[in-house]
């Protein structure tokens, strides 16, 4: 999947472009835009950098559209809407756990020298590493690095792994509709 994030004017409403591997573009709106790293680009930063396949970006590739994207070109597979919707409800302690995660990781990357930020009751349900948030904060300061170095209308091209995607539950097979009586109602054969 391939991500574009466009820099646009400080203050101007943002977007990021979506490339999914099976050739629909999506927009994702972002909210305004300033010189600080935008929020999807944090959590592209995390989840790749802790490759995670169960967060927002993986999501996405997965087939999850959410409201703030909108479908630009690309035919979109059957049922695409339902589909998400069911990956959204079925995946929902996942993402949140990635919004937390993206969260935690962003302060560890703000936190002045060696210092580790405080986790919070609501803090991510799986344990991370020291070393996993040190390796996230990291990845941030390279991210923020590279935003801070595009001019307006810059844009900063990435590739999401093909493999690297949340997936659906198995669901039972369809088994079409039942089968009906050959006979009509009120005759005998």
């Amino acid at each position: 999947m391939r991500v574009t994030f466009i820099r646009f004017p400080d203050h101007q409403r943002a977007h990021v472009r979506i490339e999914r591997d099976d050739g629909v573009v999506y927009r994702l709106d972002s909210g305004p835009a300033s010189a600080e790293t935008p929020h999807d680009l944090v959590h592209y930063t995390v989840e790749d950098a802790l490759g995670l396949s169960d967060g927002i970006w993986g999501a996405i590739a997965g087939g999850v559209v959410f409201r703030s994207m909108r479908h630009e070109s690309g035919r979109r597979p059957p049922h695409a809407g339902e589909r998400s919707k069911d990956m959204i409800r079925e995946h929902r302690e996942l993402l949140q756990r990635a919004e937390l995660i993206g969260g935690l990781c962003e302060r560890a990357a703000h936190a002045p020298d060696g210092e580790l930020p405080r986790f919070h009751a609501r803090e991510p349900f799986m344990p991370i590493t020291v070393e996993q948030l040190r390796t996230a904060a990291a990845a941030l300061h390279r991210a923020q690095g590279a935003w801070s170095e595009l001019a307006v209308g810059g844009e900063l091209h990435l590739e999401w792994p093909a493999w690297r995607k949340l997936r659906a539950a198995a669901t039972p097979a369809r088994t079409g509709r039942p089968e009906r009586s050959r006979s009509r109602p009120g005759r005998s054969s």
